[in-house]
């Protein structure tokens, strides 16, 4: 049902309905088993979540957090990276936000400082395509941009933009799904049909499989990149914990 849904939903609709939706689902999973560390929220598991492989223990059903995003998030806290940004004066642009961060990040920014741009998402208060980025060069402190490059026609051109409105020395986190299988990154623009590109990408609406070259396309955009293996700084048991599974966050800095 997870994947029949995902498949054939907008993710806009889908972001609407959440709000709903979710509370009265997360009734079916009461206990103490996990916790999620962005919301706080106690579960026996979490949801379960995949457009074609589907993964069990992986959907916050409070705040819509993903394994990617608990992982993310405890990296932030451990680095200090939350309480620079509340007591520092940060221009954060977060593209295609994600719910569950994008509720922390209003009550530790102020309105004025924290910008979301998207698209489509109902989320955004700022309407358009990464590719083409309409702020002046150097405006912002922090730059997120997860699980949106893979989607995008011309990955290359949306980089060097992000690059361009991130002021030297700011900092940013451009996490992408990549096959570490794979030396190169494998695209096919012939590939237009959905279904075709679900057999070739994995999923209906992706451009391309990221190989291990992935933070070289961010090194030619300017950016200098640091490839943070954070799983293995956790123990068992916070991994279990928080249902957590490994990957790479890509840091990203304007040098």
């Amino acid at each position: 049902m997870i994947k029949f849904i995902l498949n054939r939903v907008s993710r806009g609709v889908l972001q609407r309905l959440a709000r709903w939706v979710m509370p009265l689902a997360g009734l079916f999973y009461a206990g103490r088993g996990v916790q999620c560390p962005l919301c706080g929220a106690r579960f026996r598991r979490f949801m379960s979540y995949g457009y074609v492989e589907v993964r069990k223990n992986a959907l916050c059903p409070r705040c819509l957090s993903l394994e990617r995003h608990r992982l993310l998030w405890l990296w932030l806290e451990r680095e200090g990276k939350l309480t620079e940004m509340a007591t520092g004066n940060t221009k954060f642009l977060h593209i295609a936000p994600e719910v569950c961060l994008s509720r922390r990040f209003e009550k530790i920014l102020p309105p004025d400082s924290y910008i979301t741009a998207d698209l489509e998402s109902p989320l955004a208060k700022v309407k358009m395509d990464v590719q083409h980025i309409p702020f002046a060069d150097g405006t912002f402190d922090v730059v997120f941009c997860n699980h949106v490059l893979e989607h995008v026609a011309n990955d290359r051109l949306a980089m060097c933009e992000m690059h361009r409105v991130m002021r030297p020395g700011g900092w940013g986190v451009m996490l992408s799904p990549v096959d570490c299988a794979r030396a190169g990154t494998f695209e096919d623009d012939s590939a237009v049909d959905p279904a075709e590109r679900t057999r070739l990408f994995g999923q209906y609406d992706h451009r391309r499989v990221y190989g291990r070259d992935y933070a070289d396309r961010l090194r030619e955009a300017g950016f200098r990149v640091d490839e943070v293996d954070f799983f293995d700084t956790l123990t068992p048991d916070q991994q279990r914990l928080h249902a957590l599974r490994r990957e790479i966050l890509y840091m990203v800095q304007n040098k």
